[in-house]
């Protein structure tokens, strides 16, 4: 059975707008972009809102529905009450364009500072032979459908601009993980994720896999380990000492 919801949604372009209030029918089993539709067709023709595949599957829907970051496509009307005033903003951490609509460039930037998968030398692609173990420790990470609301919630550059420039976020650090963790990459992810994208600026709080629609532990499985690993390879000293024997037996060897 159907009735009417009061929603509040951020309308504006460019960093300039306000929250305007509408009431809205809502119908049985529909969920908060459904009910953005029906307020496109029925009261506000020219809302912005990005949506591709609306099953939870393209990560385009992200907003902010009632201060948390959500998938509009997933979030139920069931779970509001029908007195209760919905809140639907734009992902704060990206500029918006209109409405809610944000620049995510952002984020493809720095996908496109991370190195590709990077095999060995003389191995041809046909040639891979990885144990189950190694399948699985990175295949959790492939569920990523990049709606980037790890990175929206992430305080490093939700709450601090400056840092962008030097901050991959939780996205892009898994993605390094992933490779770091594939036992056919050779490329240093190690030192690059410390020095070139700030894993170091990262302090586990667990926001990213908090609000993360296909539940990775992105901050258990990914980013703790890479923080592990790279505190091993500099601090170490049983691993220093070795990492120094290589390098000077190395340089003893004549070349041929």
């Amino acid at each position: 059975m159907g009735y009417k919801a009061k929603f509040r949604v951020w309308r504006g372009e460019a960093g300039e707008g306000a929250l305007e209030d509408f009431v809205v029918e809502v119908n049985e089993g529909e969920v908060v972009l459904d009910v953005i539709h029906r307020l496109q067709a029925t009261q506000a023709p020219d809302l912005a809102v990005r949506w591709n595949c609306k099953a939870g599957k393209c990560g385009s829907c992200s907003m902010e529905i009632n201060g948390k970051p959500r998938l509009g496509c997933m979030a139920r009307m069931s779970t509001f009450t029908e007195e209760e005033t919905i809140t639907v903003t734009p992902m704060r951490t990206f500029p918006v364009i209109k409405d809610l609509v944000t620049d995510v460039s952002f984020n493809y930037e720095k996908a496109r500072e991370i190195p590709s998968f990077t095999p060995p030398k003389g191995v041809a692609p046909g040639e891979y032979r990885m144990q189950q173990v190694d399948v699985e420790r990175s295949q959790e990470f492939r569920k990523c459908i990049e709606c980037f609301m790890c990175n929206n919630v992430c305080h490093v550059i939700r709450d601090h601009e400056e840092n962008k420039q030097a901050f991959a976020g939780p996205r892009f650090l898994m993605r390094i993980a992933e490779l770091d963790m594939h036992p056919y990459d050779v490329e240093d992810r190690q030192n690059s994720a410390q020095d070139e994208h700030g894993l170091g600026y990262c302090n586990i709080t667990k926001c990213c896999t908090e609000v993360c629609p296909e539940h990775i532990k992105i901050t258990d499985n990914a980013l703790i380990p890479m923080k592990e690993r790279v505190v091993d390879r500099r601090y170490d000293p049983l691993v220093w000492l070795g990492n120094k024997i290589f390098r000077r037996t190395k340089e003893k060897t004549p070349k041929a």
